[in-house]
């Protein structure tokens, strides 16, 4: 077995969190971490999401660190292949590299009360860390849902997110299923290369049209040659996010306009009636995300392309039924299903203070205080955790914000434990910290288009609850993460100080845990 190695801090991903972690501990001193990712690179879901048209829906000078602007985005809105190497460029530039553990997913992860420490197994070797910072991020996990007869399908299956290059999708028969983000992409980027294109939609989106441009050798000149206006730039395109914030968490009716801006959208792309009434939702916009597109509709509008208004309910060889009886003929489907957002993996692998994982804590709905504590879980942060989610700007604005929250959170863990007898503390979120946290966004989330919209999506848990989006700004957010108010945490200590003979059974308590695990 590898040998098990002892650090400050872990962070699981390599993504936008986890990168973004990364920086900020060594901004604020701290060099003693790793940074375990599963895959052979970093990117997070920038590095698994490479299929064909993918791009970001938020304005490239938004999506970006603010401690790392990048003057050369080539668009306004930027491709996958660009924010790859952004965040390739932010792991060289910041020193990151020799603190990445690559190939290393988390099987499973312990808290040792005695020691006050975590203990982590890898599919690559074992680490023991005083603190977790989990940012493997809602988008991770591919969802397939189950569709009787589909092992049984003699062509290609694959997730948006897996996406098959080997596959030539040239003259094929395919059958893509969903209409979220990454389907409007996919669809007008693979049409024009299809034989025949069937589209299964149970719920049609919202599609606004998407205001894409190259930026100008001009603009980017001027960026790199006076920073100060690229941070203008991102400045504005913040502000006019927040000032639409208060139409979906507070006044949905104000979305009206912008409804009527949507269909004037459909009206103009698709002349054929039937189809346009399919395309046209019957919920308020904003319910579900709005999604950017000026290709999508000129796209499903052509000949070889069908709108099936139903769900995939089964497969048959080679022939695919929709909830509604239609069946089609295809040599391959892809899902756009989305991903594992209000049961994350990742909870089924953490086993806190009273022996309970992550999921079996959160299995009435997931909570943590300012989206990054949980009860029954010390010295462990996640960031994008619970209610931390945007409907309409940045999650990099959310992210830095929890950011903070982490670097206050280290220097109070750093202060108790210089402070403190036997030299070792920890800090445990009360349990009724959380739930008052969690019971005043339930109560806004009232008010907001999500709940009130009359949709159903993945911002939703199987109870119906939002655990997904902040019902606020992106700077009230920033202020409720500003600093660890102590009087939310639990101050835990060591039971007795550790001799050297105890850290050594401690060791081989470790050790004996992997084994079982390893079994």
């Amino acid at each position: 077995m590898a040998k098990h190695e002892q650090v400050r801090v872990a962070v699981i991903g390599s993504g936008f969190g986890g990168l973004g972690a990364a920086v900020r501990l060594r901004r604020e001193g701290i060099t003693d971490f790793v940074v375990l990712e599963r895959a052979d690179s970093v990117g997070g879901t920038w590095r698994d999401n490479s299929y064909p048209g993918c791009a970001c829906d938020v304005p490239s000078h938004l999506y970006s660190f603010s401690f790392a602007p990048n003057p050369d985005w080539p668009r306004t809105f930027s491709g996958q292949r660009h924010i790859r190497a952004y965040l390739e460029h932010v792991t060289d530039t910041f020193g990151i590299r020799p603190h990445l553990r690559l190939n290393h997913e988390v099987v499973r992860m312990e808290w040792d009360a005695e020691a006050l420490r975590w203990e982590i197994e890898t599919s690559a070797g074992s680490f023991s860390a005083e603190v977790v910072v989990s940012a493997t991020g809602p988008l991770s996990d591919p969802k397939i849902p189950d569709i009787p007869g589909i092992a049984d399908f003699p062509g290609k299956v694959f997730h948006s997110a897996r996406w098959d290059h080997d596959y030539d999708l040239t003259g094929k028969r395919v059958a893509m299923i969903g209409t979220g983000a990454s389907a409007i992409q996919i669809v007008p980027a693979i049409q024009p290369q299809v034989g025949k294109l069937t589209l299964f939609q149970r719920t049609p989106p919202w599609v606004m049209r998407r205001m894409d441009r190259a930026i100008s050798g001009p603009e980017r000149w001027l960026h790199r040659a006076l920073p100060v206006t690229g941070t203008l730039r991102r400045g504005l395109l913040w502000g006019i996010r927040e000032l639409q914030v208060g139409a979906f968490t507070k006044h949905p009716n104000e979305l009206g306009l912008i409804e009527k801006l949507a269909k004037a959208n459909i009206a103009k792309s698709v002349k054929d009636p039937v189809l346009r009434a399919k395309l046209t939702p019957s919920y308020r916009i904003g319910c579900k995300r709005i999604l950017l597109s000026s290709t999508y509709y000129p796209a499903i509008a052509q000949p070889n392309v069908d709108v099936v208004a139903s769900g995939l309910r089964e497969v048959r060889g080679s022939t695919v039924v929709a909830a509604d009886g239609t069946e089609t003929e295809v040599d391959a489907i892809v899902f756009g299903t989305g991903f594992h957002v209000t049961d994350m993996p990742i909870a089924e692998r953490v086993v806190g203070a009273e022996g309970k994982t992550l999921a079996e804590t959160w299995k009435g709905g997931m909570e943590a205080l300012r989206g990054a504590t949980a009860a029954g879980f010390p010295n462990f942060m996640t960031v994008i955790g619970p209610n931390t989610g945007l409907g309409n700007s940045s999650m990099i604005l959310m992210i830095e914000s929890q950011l903070n929250y982490m670097a206050d959170y280290l220097r109070q863990l750093a202060l108790l434990t210089s402070s403190g007898p036997g030299g070792r503390a920890a800090l445990a979120v009360r349990p009724s910290a959380v739930g008052a946290w969690n019971r005043k966004v339930q109560a806004r989330m009232e008010r907001t288009v999500w709940k009130a919209g009359g949709c159903e999506s993945w911002y939703l848990d199987a109870n119906g609850r939002n655990t997904t989006l902040w019902p606020g700004t992106t700077g009230e957010f920033r202020r409720e993460t500003r600093q660890v108010d102590l009087s939310e945490y639990e101050v835990v200590r060591a039971p007795k100080p550790v001799k050297p003979a105890e850290s050594a059974t401690a060791e081989a308590r470790g050790a004996s845990r992997r084994k079982e695990t390893a079994k």
